[in-house]
């Protein structure tokens, strides 16, 4: 069971939100694996990190600067700890929006211990000068901390112990070059099998002392969207469906009684996204049709629909993103159970005006 912390303290809105809210956080704390034995799924991930970790114990040095990047929820944080305990080290966790002058930046570095790992969450939100200053901070562990303005200034060289850094991002297409070059290892973090996250329920079912069967774990994996954070939260809401109406152990129709209540189907659908589905198939028979409209149609905002329903939507390839606008495919009507028209079906995404 892995899991990845946030900035985001507010409670998300939707139970498949692969942002921590404040009970994900508290839970978190227990159940995170202490080392990379523990770690669940990311085999490769966790068979190059090990490589490089070990090497650097065998060394006696600190580690490469490590780039995760991936979804919310998969990892990336309980990674960087991981990191801190294999190599004996203390850590210090931040994050790129706390970071917005190059001021703030030289006060973490400057307090940082030899070997330290200093965790940075959503690296490519960190502002542009504090940036630059971390170029010079990871390439010769230096820092040039300017005192006066104008002409006056003066760049004062302060030498910085040598520590880790480990940057994680769910846009790694937004960091400049020059900052992933100074990157010695990056990893990118896969969704999970639907078969590793089994194993991870399990896990948080023994730790939070949860009865559980088989096929009652594969039910919630199965709507867990590939994130273990949603598949724990998921356990904890099926958890206490179990303790009310039945008698506190989860089994397969137990499970899916549970995660109807909560609006989540069979594939980890919930209501925002069946209801971007149901008026793109319903009112616009399958698509094009344009996001501003689809968007009125469902009665969210533009961005909520494009930013927080389509992903997984796309991902899961129930609906396709074209030029000409939103298009459902032939998994989405046959999903909700509906019937394409013909020109869905024959997949051209027009309606065929003369009935030919």
């Amino acid at each position: 069971m892995n899991w990845d912390d946030t900035t985001d303290a507010t409670a998300p809105e939707r139970l498949v939100d692969s942002v921590a809210d404040r009970e994900d956080q508290a839970v978190e704390a227990a159940l995170r694996p202490k080392d990379l034995g523990e770690f669940i799924g990311q085999e490769k991930v966790r068979e190059q990190l090990d490589l490089v970790l070990r090497a650097a114990r065998a060394r006696g040095a600190t580690a490469d600067h490590v780039l995760l990047s991936g979804a919310p929820g998969l990892g990336k944080t309980t990674l960087s700890m991981i990191i801190a305990a294999e190599m004996g080290a203390p850590i210090r966790i931040t994050s790129g929006p706390a970071i917005q002058h190059a001021g703030d930046l030289a006060a973490i570095l400057s307090s940082l211990q030899e070997g330290e790992v200093l965790f940075l969450d959503e690296i490519h939100r960190m502002s542009r000068p504090a940036e630059e200053m971390l170029y010079m901070a990871m390439e010769d562990y230096r820092v040039d901390v300017i005192v006066g303005k104008g002409p006056g200034a003066t760049a004062i060289p302060l030498e910085l112990p040598p520590f880790t850094l480990v940057g994680a991002t769910t846009r790694a297409g937004l960091l400049p070059p020059p900052l992933r070059d100074r990157f010695g290892f990056t990893a990118h973090m896969e969704f999970y099998e639907p078969a590793e996250l089994e194993r991870v329920i399990h896990r948080s079912a023994n730790l939070l002392d949860v009865e559980i069967d088989t096929d009652g774990a594969a039910e919630i994996a199965g709507r867990s969207r590939g994130t273990p954070r949603i598949a724990n939260r998921l356990l904890r809401r099926v958890r206490d469906y179990a303790q009310v109406k039945a008698d506190g152990f989860i089994t397969r129709d137990i499970a899916g009684a549970a995660l109807k209540v909560y609006e989540v189907d069979a594939r980890g659908l919930d209501r925002l996204d069946r209801g971007v589905l149901e008026a793109l198939l319903k009112l616009f028979g399958g698509g094009p049709v344009g996001l501003s409209t689809l968007a009125v149609a469902v009665g969210e905002e533009r961005e909520t629909v494009e930013e927080v329903a389509e992903p997984f939507l796309v991902r899961e390839g129930l609906l396709a993103r074209t030029p000409r606008g939103r298009v459902a495919t032939p998994a989405a009507w046959a999903h909700l159970g509906l019937t394409p028209p013909r020109s869905a079906a024959t997949g051209n995404g027009q309606q065929d005006l003369f009935g030919t």
